[in-house]
């Protein structure tokens, strides 16, 4: 068993050593214009069907919100083209670099929490949740005391009693 763990151990430290050398550059204000215009063409194709209207009304529910939308879509449009004009010009650009193996862990973290909302929701029961959430991060952190994982898992089933049993709290 400690030769697995070790194996495992040693094959994430070659792929984050792998992913630290990886990084992403990007022109920031194009790709967020190009995002927004998409987010505003989705909001004004969706807006239908979640705003209901009534022809009476001169101002209806869906007026403010698509004005707002279509300044949204107006100056996203204004950053494409101005940051494709300086890129055709070979102006410098505002760019950011994302570092892969930072954004994996990242990732990996979201996705625990994720998988820990799942688990609380169809179970039905926070204690479910809370332990998996506790032990993966702990996993994660690749701690390797496991009076860290008793302690852990051991308050996040007090805690549940307590609230499930003495405050007769159900969550």
């Amino acid at each position: 068993m400690k030769n697995l763990i070790e194996r495992i151990e040693a094959r994430l430290d070659d792929w984050g050593a792998k992913l630290e050398k990886k990084n992403i550059e990007y022109p920031v204000d194009l790709i967020c214009g190009i995002l927004f215009l998409v987010i505003g063409i989705v909001l004004l194709l969706i807006m239908p069907q979640q705003v209901q209207i009534s022809e009476k009304d001169v101002v209806n529910g869906r007026a403010f919100p698509t004005m707002l939308i279509w300044l949204m879509l107006a100056m996203s449009a204004l950053l494409v083209g101005r940051e494709a004009y300086n890129m055709v010009m070979h102006r410098p650009v505002k760019t950011k670099t994302l570092n892969l193996l930072v954004e994996a862990k990242a990732l990996v973290i979201v996705l625990i929490l994720v998988v820990t909302y799942l688990l609380a929701e169809i179970t039905g029961l926070f204690v479910v949740g809370a332990v998996f959430c506790a032990l993966a991060f702990l996993l994660f952190f690749r701690c390797k005391k496991p009076l860290y994982y008793a302690i852990t898992v051991s308050m996040a089933v007090l805690i549940w009693v307590v609230f499930h049993f003495v405050l007769n709290v159900s969550f």
